[in-house]
Order: C-alpha cells, then structure tokens, then sequence
C-alpha cells in the first residue's frame, strides 16, 4: 500500500517558502522596516 502522504519539496517551496511570501503584506512592511532578517 502506498503512503498517504508522498512529499514534494518544490511543490512545498511553491505555496510555503520565501518567494511565495515575497509578495505579502507582511514581507512589505517588514522590508520597509529596513529589517535586517525578513523570515526564516
């Protein structure tokens, strides 16, 4: 039987990682901030 959950790192990094959340309004704020570290 195969698993349930069948991992895809570049599927991941599309919704979750940081170029999906370059273009938030948080990202924006924080670099207007001029904040050294954006997310982690």
């Amino acid at each position: 039987m195969k698993r349930t959950f069948q991992p895809n790192n570049r599927k991941k990094a599309k919704k979750h990682g940081f170029f999906a959340r370059k273009n938030t309004k948080i990202l924006k704020t924080r670099r207007a901030k001029g904040r050294k570290l954006l997310s982690r």
